[in-house]
């Protein structure tokens, strides 16, 4: 029996089909965005390795007790690493704590509003940080969020936070990209790694280069860990970007100071421009 082209998955597995499989990643999360009524995102962004805090202590405990029961030799110094390695993740622990009290408190705030505008917390839909903001929209009766998860070989599907009707899992990262800047009204970046600032670093080149000219309010979470890892005040200094340049992000701390500026951001966006952007 002949198969139809659209029916062939030989075909449409093939390289002779990508372009076909990038539309799809298009239109299909575009349909699903209408019909669920997801115009505006706040996104959060960071790292995929970092633990709740009592899972991080958990870890470090049971660590420790195996270090205890050591002899020596090759196996306490594969032990002591496993510590050290414990310890910088309850270190971190505390930024799954504060995205997930961040994302509840902006959840909350959207959805006590009387207007038609919602604002859905979105991620990349992983564990981590991730999963620390959908699941802190989780926390609020009805909250709802975005997972726009990617097939990678070491993660699995969608954190079981994600709302099932707004889980997505994409094969192409531009694709993805694309979903993540077209929605958001709102960042923020937490610490993370090569992904984390991937995003951050596309993020402020399209604002940079206003190929978005949209307001993004953008913070910038953990000011030891930024500071300690890209010194973007030292570009300034090189002549390498200007001054103005150093407004595209907000740095801070503080869940108050963060929840504050992007409120604040989104309110006087709205008495500005309305629904329309």
């Amino acid at each position: 029996m002949t198969i139809k082209a659209y029916k062939n998955l030989e075909f449409l597995n093939s390289p002779a089909a990508r372009t076909i499989r990038m539309v799809c990643e298009y239109e299909e999360p575009r349909r699903r965005f209408r019909e669920q009524n997801v115009q505006d995102t706040m996104v959060f962004f960071g790292s995929a390795r970092t633990k709740p805090e009592d899972v991080a202590l958990d870890l470090l405990a049971n660590a420790e007790r195996e270090l205890a029961r050591s002899t020596g030799g090759e196996e306490q110094a594969s032990l002591e690493a496993d510590v050290r390695h414990a310890k910088r993740g309850v270190r971190s622990s505390q930024y799954y704590t504060r995205a997930r009290e961040l994302a509840r408190r902006l959840t909350a705030w959207d959805m006590e509003r009387m207007g038609d505008r919602r604002y859905y917390i979105a991620t990349g839909g992983g564990p981590g940080i991730m999963e620390a903001a959908n699941r802190g929209a989780a926390d609020v009766e009805g909250g709802r969020s975005v997972g726009l998860g990617i097939s990678l070989p070491f993660e699995e599907d969608v954190n079981q936070w994600v709302t099932p009707e707004l889980a997505f899992e994409f094969h192409y990262f531009f694709t993805r990209k694309y979903w993540f800047m077209y929605l958001a009204k709102a960042m923020v970046i937490f610490p993370g790694g090569f992904g984390t600032m991937d995003e951050f670093f596309e993020l402020l080149t399209l604002r940079q280069t206003q190929k978005i000219k949209k307001p993004m309010p953008t913070v910038l979470f953990g000011t030891e860990y930024w500071s300690s890892v890209i010194n973007v005040p030292s570009m300034v200094e090189w002549g390498t970007i200007s001054e103005k340049d150093l407004d595209l992000f907000y740095t801070t701390d503080s869940v108050d100071e963060a929840f504050d500026y992007i409120v604040k951001c989104l309110i006087e966006h709205e008495a500005v421009n309305g629904n329309e952007d």
